[in-house]
């Protein structure tokens, strides 16, 4: 499935895509739910999801929301492609001898077509395409082998950064943060329906010209490692945001930023795509 959160006439449910439109799904999960509640309660929702049917609203006449709008983390590993790592390295930034993990605040979460802050405070602020993994069941100290099944299903993020505020902290955390900085979705596509998350075409444009594109299957630890390493220090639970990396092609390695106007466009196969524009901080 591909599970949304939708605006319509002044009230935002959760629903289904089928056949380009939005099945509302209310009925099942309750009005008023969180994405992460219907993720908390899936083993006995998920049956009744599955064979809800009604007339499909057009996308084009709802509003789609971060399909998690409340997790409780939103984690995002650095330097995970082995291209990307080379041109941080050209650039002086060694690479890191283990994952190197660090938070995006949640706070920063923003839909799949809302605008992208330019803050005041800088002008580097930069791009990264990544494939979003999140967690569906409430783990610790899980196995490599067992890691794919604790996984709820994927979407599209950018893991927007603001460079010179990213390195006033060795933790990143100020420059992955900014308010609006964490665009995700479309929508939520379930495990069941990516048979290899590492086998995924990743492409981001800046005003319909290719910045980035390369396959999930560049990365240095993959999703599995990642889901292990994790869990071995914290509990992961359902909603959990894990952003995987980015590949090369970001503008701080060719100096090329993101100014006013700019619209970011970043897809991966399967998963469909979202786009926002750069509008300044008001």
């Amino acid at each position: 499935m591909k599970l949304v959160r939708y605006t319509s006439n002044g009230a935002t449910r959760i629903g289904k895509v089928v056949d380009g439109g939005v099945v509302d799904l209310s009925g099942v999960t309750g009005p008023g739910a969180s994405m992460k509640s219907v993720l908390e309660r899936w083993d006995s929702l998920r049956a009744s999801l599955e064979r809800t049917k009604a007339p499909p609203i057009p996308l084009n006449s709802v509003r789609l929301e971060a399909p998690i709008d409340d997790p409780r983390k939103f984690l995002a590993i650095g330097m995970n492609y082995e291209k990307h790592a080379k041109e941080a390295e050209a650039a002086g930034i060694p690479r890191p001898a283990h994952q190197l993990w660090f938070n995006k605040q949640v706070s920063c979460i923003a839909g799949p077509f809302d605008p992208i802050e330019l803050p005041k405070v800088s002008d580097k602020l930069d791009y990264e395409v990544e494939l979003a993994v999140v967690i569906g069941k409430r783990c610790r100290h899980v196995a490599r082998d067992a890691a794919r099944a604790t996984i709820a299903g994927y979407m599209v993020c950018n893991d927007v950064s603001v460079r010179d505020w990213q390195m006033r902290s060795p933790t990143w955390t100020l420059g992955k943060s900014f308010d609006t900085h964490g665009p995700i979705g479309p929508w939520l596509t379930t495990a069941d329906e990516i048979p290899d998350p590492q086998a995924l075409e990743m492409r981001l444009t800046v005003n319909g010209k290719e910045r980035q594109r390369q396959s999930t299957d560049d990365m240095i630890y993959d999703i599995s490692d990642q889901i292990a390493y994790l869990s071995t220090v914290m509990t992961l639970e359902p909603g959990d945001i894990l952003a995987t990396g980015t590949p090369s092609g970001v503008g701080a390695a060719s100096q090329r930023f993101l100014r006013a106007g700019d619209v970011v466009r970043a897809e991966i196969s399967g998963l469909g795509h979202i786009e926002n524009v750069v509008a300044p901080e008001r």
